[in-house]
């Protein structure tokens, strides 16, 4: 066969191939992704850093767990850091995603495999700005068993009733337990509903918050709440938690000014080190 033919026939071929398999190349698809809305407000990214230093120091997080935050100037994005230990972020390891968990600009940073969390919670969550993920190890237990989670005082009113559990068994059967799939980050955004967190059976808990300092400060009352509930439960006989309308009371009054006077000092503290 005259050569000329043959690599006329090898290139349509090619192409033919590319279309069916919806490969547009390089060009094609750096047009396709997603680009920053911009540079988010530094005392945002300050903020954030702050976020991740203080869950640290309060042991709420370890080496592993992350808190993200929306970006300021679009809902559809939000900010979290690469995934490095919290007590070390800086603003060197802030990235931008999309509410799909897609980063902006990786630039050669790792990610946290279970982004998802937060993107698919900011997803049917409007009033959430901010997501905490963590193993707080007093909590666990109330995700494993059968005694529920409840307020047992006023710092922690934000609990209300009590608090969902959502086990990854449900809808996935057996896995390594990360929420590491849009699929799975639905599963738990929809098992959290329209409360403050939702329990990881055998694994942590997802908290939100309408800003950083509130879903920090629930995090940090949550698992002080749950060391407190423990503690009265082992010391046996009834245990008085917080009635319903008096958690309810605490919430319309302001849940504490939101945080406000401990953000204050959690946040230089953080930002000092």
């Amino acid at each position: 066969m005259n050569s000329s033919i043959l690599r006329t026939r090898c290139s349509f071929l090619t192409t033919t191939v590319a279309v069916l398999l919806g490969f547009a190349g390089p060009a094609a698809i750096a047009q396709n992704a997603p680009v920053s809305v911009g540079p988010a407000d530094p005392e945002l990214i300050l903020d954030l850093i702050a976020a991740n230093r203080t869950l640290a120091s309060y042991g709420i997080v370890d080496a592993y767990g992350h808190v993200s935050v929306r970006h300021n100037l679009d809902p559809n994005r939000f900010l979290m850091a690469g995934a490095r230990a919290p007590a070390l972020v800086t603003e060197a390891d802030i990235i931008e995603y999309t509410l799909d968990g897609v980063p902006i600009d990786l630039n050669g940073r790792s990610q946290y495999s279970e982004r998802f969390i937060h993107a698919e919670i900011y997803k049917i969550r409007p009033d959430v700005s901010s997501v905490v993920h963590n193993h707080s190890p007093s909590v666990i237990p109330f995700g494993i068993s059968s005694v529920p989670i409840k307020p047992v005082y006023h710092m922690s009113s934000f609990i209300g009733e009590g608090l969902p559990i959502y086990d990854i068994r449900d809808e996935s059967g057996m896995t390594d337990m990360l929420v590491n799939n849009a699929e799975k980050g639905s599963a738990l955004a929809t098992q959290l509903g329209d409360r403050t967190a939702v329990l990881m059976r055998g694994h942590g808990v997802a908290v939100t918050g309408e800003s950083i300092p509130f879903a920090v400060a629930r995090s940090i009352y949550l698992e002080i709440n749950a060391s407190i509930q423990l503690q009265a439960i082992g010391l046996g006989g009834s245990v008085s938690y917080l009635d319903p309308e008096e958690a309810r009371r605490v919430l319309e009054s302001g849940e504490n000014r939101g945080y406000d006077r401990p953000w204050e000092l959690w946040r230089r503290d953080a930002l000092a080190q």
